[in-house]
């Protein structure tokens, strides 16, 4: 189960929660339990009330590596770079990114590539973006660029060339968590106890026919997005050619057990306590994406941790590059660096992966 907070940390909590609290009890009252992954669907994407939607709180709840180190968007933008030439140079693609945030990456990136020839004039930019908020903080940012604003990956559409990124956007795919209790698996359900707050419980929904656990397992999670996901990228990629790179956390080689948490203000919360108002995530199961992947047209690269793909693509070089023209900074460079490549911060834990349409040469770092 997830961690729970004190009995004072509920109470603060309390106060501040939304409506949507409300909304989520009078659904389970009305027609019974729901899934913890409707309940992750409603509380991060609501169109109303769903917290993307209402509040985004980079910066606030969470912090993700372009906001810890420059180094991280440069060298994804060399990467994109390269890719375009391994496309041939086209003169007009698109670069998509799904979950931009503040817009962080995708700056650090364009000014890594201004001196590219041709790279910058062939960008047609496309953000996928549902929060009105960020999506006008980043028509100003980009205002040269024009940028095109999609609200979900599946209204990506392109005649161009696309290369895509995604940084930390695949943890935010709605989990369905199952619990083994004896010989058998029951799903994990948010319903309400005896005082009509909201709580978990188990129902009798077999786990999905393609997962098979392992013995030693007594809980785990699928991500059902997965599954649209690839078939989008394989849609896509039958029209035009294209990469995606997918950069998130999670396990390369097992089955995610019990990773759902909640995040306000920093501090990890009981998940029920404040829907909509805190953010909600989950391990990516990395080994399964690939699965599917490859299952389709797909080509699979990866994944790899991200320590091994900033180094590759020439992080400690850039690093001193860094250093030696901003020496006051070296501390403040040396420890973002580190945090992102450190097996014991996030050099292990995030894993890349990138899914390509067939006949492409190899991408760069993999």
């Amino acid at each position: 189960m997830a961690g729970l907070v004190g009995t004072e940390e509920n109470a603060d909590i309390c106060a501040s929660v939304t409506r949507l609290k409300d909304r989520l009890k009078a659904m389970i009252q009305a027609s019974g339990p729901i899934s913890v992954a409707t309940y992750m669907d409603l509380c991060l994407h609501d169109r109303q009330q769903g917290y993307y939607a209402t509040r985004p709180g980079l910066g606030e709840d969470f912090i993700t590596a372009p906001e810890i180190s420059q180094i991280f968007g440069e060298l994804v933008g060399l990467w994109l770079a390269h890719e375009w030439q391994a496309l041939g140079a086209p003169d007009q693609f698109s670069l998509v990114e799904v979950g931009p945030g503040r817009g962080t990456l995708m700056a650090d990136a364009l000014r890594a590539t201004s001196n590219v020839p041709g790279f910058q004039d062939a960008v047609r930019l496309h953000f996928v973006e549902p929060s009105p908020v960020l999506r006008t903080n980043l028509q100003n940012r980009f205002a040269d660029l024009t940028p095109k604003f999609l609200e979900q990956f599946d209204h990506v559409q392109t005649d161009h060339p696309i290369l895509l990124v995604a940084n930390e956007w695949l943890d935010c795919l709605p989990v369905q968590q199952y619990i083994r209790v004896g010989d058998a698996w029951h799903e994990r359900v948010v319903g309400l106890n005896d005082a009509q707050e909201l709580t978990f419980g188990l129902n009798a929904d077999a786990l999905p026919p393609d997962i098979q656990p392992d013995a030693r397992l007594s809980a785990l999670e699928v991500q059902p997005g997965l599954v649209p996901l690839v078939d989008g990228l394989e849609a896509l990629f039958t029209q035009t050619t294209g990469r995606a790179l997918l950069i998130d956390y999670g396990p390369r080689d097992h089955l995610p057990e019990d990773s759902l948490r909640s995040y306000l203000k920093s501090e990890q919360i009981d998940p029920l306590a404040a829907p909509g108002e805190s953010d909600l995530t989950c391990d990516v199961d990395f080994a399964r994406l690939a699965y599917l992947s490859g299952q389709r047209t797909l080509a699979v690269q990866g994944p790899v941790t991200q320590s091994q793909f900033l180094l590759a693509l020439g992080a400690e070089a850039r690093l001193n590059q860094l250093v030696k023209s901003n020496p006051d900074a070296a501390d403040d460079l040396y420890q973002g660096i580190a945090k992102l490549t450190d097996p014991a911060e996030m050099g292990e834990r995030f894993q890349v992966i990138c899914l390509s349409s067939q006949d492409l040469p190899r991408p760069a770092a993999f």
